[in-house]
Parts: C-alpha cells; structure tokens; sequence
C-alpha cells in the first residue's frame, strides 16, 4: 500500500519538478517506510511514490520502477493478490526473463510490456492506483481497479497535468488554482459524499473505477477506457442465472470466498482483521482463522449506547474462533477528540457520520498489524441494505396513496415530534432492535413526498437534502450516475437495480473513500475479499432469492456463515457501524457545532443559505425533528472550510 504522486507538463516543468518533494511529502501517511521520485525534464514528466512496505520489503519493491527495457516507468499504489500466478503465466513465454526481487510491483510492469496495459489489467487480481510513463511515446496513462478501492485524481492546471492519491498532494502543486467547485458542494448535501468524477475542487476529477486513459502533452483529452464493466456483468448475469440449488451456491461462495480470503492474506508484514460482529465481517474472520495455524488478530469498536453497540456480539463471536481479540470502547472524550481530524483525514468534504468510529479502529488496529481484512461489499454484493427489502414493502402501500395525498399523509407523520413518536412506537423499537424511531419515521416522511415509482423512492432514499442546489450559492446539480438513468445497469428487479446502484456509488465514493483514508491516514493497509471481481461476478448469477428474501438479506452467506458460526450468535437485527449522531450533536458535539453553524461563520463561507441551516438546525436541538444526519454534511464542509483557511 502507498501514495503516488505526479505529473506531466509542456512549459513548467520547473514548478512541477520544485513542487514534487512537497506534493510526495503530503501524502507522508500513506507511505511511511520509503520514497522515490523520478524527473525527466526532456519529456516534461515527474513521477513520486511513498511506500507501505508489504510485499517484498527489500530495496528491490522501491518505486517508481523502470521495466528492464527502459521503455516504462511506473509508480502504483495497492496489491496485486495474483501476482504470483501471473509470474507462472510469464515465465513460460518469458524463458530468458530473470526476476529481480518478490514484488508485485515488478509483477505489473513485467505484465505491461508482454501484453500491453489493457490485457494487464483483464488479467490482475487486486486493488490498485497506477500510473505509467511510456519513455518511447512519451504518454502517461492512469488505472484504476474495478470498484476503486484505491483513489487517484487528476486534472489539468493550464499547461500541467497532476495525477495523486490524495487531493492534498496535488493541491502542493504551487501553481495549484483552488476554486471550489460549487456544484460538487451541492452534490455534497445531496449524498454526504461527493460522487465520482467530480472533486470539491474545480477541474480535477477522479479516475473512474475499472477504467485507464492515457494522456500526453499533445493530446490533453481524458478519454476513460473500460477494461471491466459491472453493467456487462448485471446483464450477463440476467441470461446466465446459476442453475443449482442454494445449498449448492452456498459451496461455490465457500470456495471463491475462501480462494479471495487466502489470496489476500499473502503478506510480510502483521496481518488481522476487522470483526464489527455482523455477518460480513465474521464471514471474513471465519475464513482467515480457517486457513490460519495461529490465532488471528482482531479488532472492534463499541459504545455506550447499546443500540450501537456491536462490540460484545464481536468478542463473543472471537471467542468461538479462537481469534486474538482487541476492544475499543468509544468514549465521547474520543469523539471530541477525533472531529478535528476529519477535514485533514478527508480531504475534501466528507460526511459519513461512521467515519469517526472507522478513523478509530483503524488507529485501533495499527498499533498491532500493517494489514486488515474487511466485511466491506458484503451489503451491496449479497443484498444487505434495509431499504432492499423495506423500499419495497413500503412501495406497495405507498403507490396506492394519489400522489396529492402522499404530501399530506407525510405532514401528518410529521405532526408529533420525534420523541413523541419513539414513545409511542416503543413495541416497534424492541422488534427491530432500532434507537430513534421517531427521527426514522420522520426521514421516511420526508422521503415519501418525492417518490413517483419505487426507482425514485430508492434515490429518496439515499438523498438527504432534496434540493440541495437551492442552498448553495451559484450551484446546479452536476451529472451523476444516480441523476443519468440511461446509464443505469440493466437489472430487471428494482431490488436488483438498488444493489447495482449502491456498488457503483455509494460504496465506491462513500464507503471505501471513509475505510482508505482512514486507514491510510493511520498507515493501515485494508483489503476486502468481498471485493474479489471474480466472486461478484458469481454472486449477480445467483437469483435474487438466493440473496434477499422475506425481508431477510444474504440468505446464501449467512447459509454458508452457519457452518463456521453457531447461529444464535449472528442471527439477529442489522445494526450497522452508524453512531448516535442525533444525541451527540445536542450534547457533546453542541458548541463544536454552534461555532460552525453561527450566523457570521456561515456568512464567511459565502456558499450557503444561513436561514435555511440555522432552522434546520434549531428543529434539531428543539428534539422536534431528528436532523443530526442532514446537518453533518454542513458541519463537515464547514469544518473543512476552516481547516483550508487556516
């Protein structure tokens, strides 16, 4: 795991030569154990690299690399769990071909310059970043792996062209333009996230997943190529459904899952895991201790609000497994503690709440280990989101409502506050094991005004502010997946389309951008097996029944998790890794917030509407309306507005 930097220019080569060390050094967390950097002032290209140190911990894995024939240079953050076999493959054509250390970084450019960039990365297993300089043509081409799991941006400033990691090595570029993006503000408090290609800053852009372009000093257009596709493989899947039964989907999950888990387990440096107690993660854990001699380390995180709290699900599941189990409670101290750090962690606006837990198990986990396994995609490949099986539920009372009731049926759920409605529904809380049963009634209210067909009760959903361009000064809404129907994959099953949807948006730009930086920023390199393209690509053939059914997801993996796990101790409510945000912001969080949201400070800004936040935000602390999760994405641009500043 590490952090590249880079990039290629016509006329100032010297600014961008200059600025290497800082844009490198601005990306010191991701890549601690070494740095390399690499000009070539004729061709108007620098390259730079901070590396993790994983695989090959020698000199022989120093990056950037140069391919044996002098033609390539490459700098590339991530893994390739394959690389091995990829060497096998070489070496029967390769005869003369002598290795100079283990690294998989040696691997890919070996692989480049035997089958070309798009053949290479057809034929990788991994996560990755990579950026290639072709020294005989002089172009630069950037990839990406399949779901993004690793980040890189790019844009052009004027006559330069930067590549990174991370924003923040780019914006050390001196002649960096800082203009925000005003459209990706309102994206923002569209999603609490900034969805891909766009980045709060104006003209850079993210690589899109399963994608590369190349780029030269002539040719300036970023034209992404596809080399995977998850819309090809949705309609694939739709003609070539698995034929067997689930008993039989369960033993073809154990094997892909366990290849994916032993894969990416290869490591020289510590290994363990994250164990939340659900299913995706004690799945993950299951299958490492499986293949493991010794106990395995693991780590959680807990709180005092048991409605939250995960953490004894979690030891009681490591004991059965035998794992070596670490626990972090969290204490409100630690809250205060960490919210600083979000904008520097993030940056650019970010406001999934989960991201204050995740930032601290991560920290949790380093103390003891270099690499982590994840649960992460275990929701969106096995369907494991509520709103797949409520969205539907709710869908069938909801499009028998005349659309000019629906606004008057959601003002009438509106009518007792919040509190009033938890009182009440108190049956219904112990049923679903739930807190705040009022703030969800009222979100659901909110909800339901603007959905006309069950595809737009999903983007209900997963929005939280509605009209979020209203509130940003001089903001449309820019084009995005979720906004551009056409492009949406071909499942046949609203259910199916959701699940689609969430992998290519919300779990690329919200939860694996929350899970890397928060482990990078703690110098954590995570991996999720789930994330294997090869067992997605097995788990769209399943029929959806395999998957969700009576109100009830991953019916497959929890099958496959029973011979692993006793059931009693994972057959319960989805809790999720959410944090009492509502709570915490009229308590703990309060004079934090107030300073960020009183009127002269939202003026400073001069990008949003103080009327419409400073109401939404006296409705919160009133306890009328439970608007904590709508106020975080305000409370975290304008935290990072003031980190920029300062």
């Amino acid at each position: 795991m590490c952090g590249i930097v880079g990039g290629l220019s016509g006329s100032n080569v010297g600014e961008l030569k200059n600025s290497l060390q800082s844009m490198t050094n601005a990306i010191l967390h991701r890549g601690p154990d070494d740095c390399g950097s690499w000009v070539d002032e004729c061709s108007g290209v620098v390259m730079g690299h901070r590396r993790l140190s994983i695989l090959d911990v020698s000199p022989q894995g120093h990056q950037p690399m140069f391919s044996p024939c002098g033609r390539y240079v490459v700098v590339f953050n991530g893994e390739i769990y394959n690389h091995l076999a990829l060497r096998e493959v070489l070496e029967r054509t390769m005869t003369e071909h002598r290795w100079r250390g283990r690294s998989d970084t040696e691997t890919l450019i070996a692989c480049v310059v035997a089958w070309g960039i798009h053949k290479t990365l057809q034929s990788m297993v991994g996560m990755f970043a990579i950026a290639l300089w072709d020294c005989r043509d002089r172009t630069l081409t950037l990839a990406r792996d399949r779901f993004g799991e690793k980040p890189l941006y790019y844009g052009w400033q004027g006559d330069t062209f930067l590549f990174g990691s991370e924003l923040k090595a780019l914006r050390a570029y001196s002649g960096f333009d800082s203009k925000i993006n005003t459209d990706a503000v309102a994206l923002l408090l569209r999603y609490s996230y900034i969805p891909s290609p766009w980045s709060i800053w104006k003209n850079i852009y993210k690589v899109p997943a399963g994608t590369y372009f190349t780029v030269s000093i002539r040719q300036r257009e970023c034209v992404p190529i596809c080399y995977w596709s998850l819309n090809e493989v949705v309609a694939a899947a739709g003609s070539n459904r698995f034929q067997g039964s689930e008993n039989e989907a369960a033993l073809e999950l154990d094997r892909l899952l366990s290849l994916a888990v032993k894969g990416q387990m290869l490591s020289d440096v510590p290994l363990g895991a994250l164990l939340s107690g659900g299913i995706d993660s004690s799945m993950i854990v299951a299958m490492m201790q499986a293949q493991s001699p010794k106990p395995i380390r693991t780590f959680s995180i807990g709180f005092s609000e048991k409605h939250y709290d995960e953490s004894r699900h979690a030891a009681q599941i490591a004991k059965h497994l035998g794992t070596s189990h670490t626990e972090l409670m969290m204490t409100p101290s630690d809250v205060l503690d960490a919210v600083p750090r979000m904008p520097t962690l993030y940056d650019e606006p970010f406001a999934d709440s989960s991201q204050l837990p995740t930032a601290l198990v991560m920290a949790l986990a380093r103390r003891h280990v270099t690499v982590a396994l994840t649960g992460d995609g275990g929701d969106e490949v096995f369907g494991g989101y509520n709103r797949y099986f409520v969205a539907p539920q709710i869908w069938k009372y909801l499009q028998v409502i005349p659309v000019s009731l629906r606004k008057v049926f959601a003002d009438w759920l509106t009518v007792l506050p919040a509190p009033m409605w938890s009182s009440f529904a108190l049956p219904l809380r112990r049923w679903h094991n739930q807190a705040n049963v009022g703030d969800k009634i009222h979100k659901l209210a909110d909800r339901i005004r603007h959905a006309g067909s069950i595809d737009e009760l999903y983007l209900a959903l997963v929005t939280e502010w509605q009209d979020a361009e209203q509130h940003v000064v001089g903001a449309n809404i820019a084009p995005t997946l979720l906004s551009a129907r056409r492009d949406w994959p071909a499942a046949g099953d609203p259910i199916e389309r959701m699940m689609a949807l969430d992998t290519l948006t919300y779990m690329q730009d919200d939860i694996l951008v929350k899970v890397d930086r928060a482990a990078m920023g703690a110098s954590l390199e995570t991996r999720a097996p789930f994330l294997d393209h090869r067992l997605v690509e097995f788990a769209w053939r399943l029929p959806l029944s395999y998957k969700v059914r009576d109100g009830k997801g991953k019916i497959v993996l929890r099958r496959l998790l029973h011979r692993y796990v006793p059931k009693g101790l994972v057959e319960r409510p989805k809790v999720g890794f959410g944090v009492p945000l509502n709570d915490w912001l009229r308590r703990e969080l309060r004079d934090w917030a107030e300073d960020l949201l009183a009127p002269a400070a939202l003026a400073d800004t001069g990008l949003l509407n103080p009327k419409v936040i400073r109401n939404c935000w006296a409705e919160h602390l009133s306890g009328r309306r439970g608007y904590g999760y709508r106020m975080w994405p305000i409370l975290m641009l304008q935290a990072w507005l003031l980190k920029r500043g300062a």
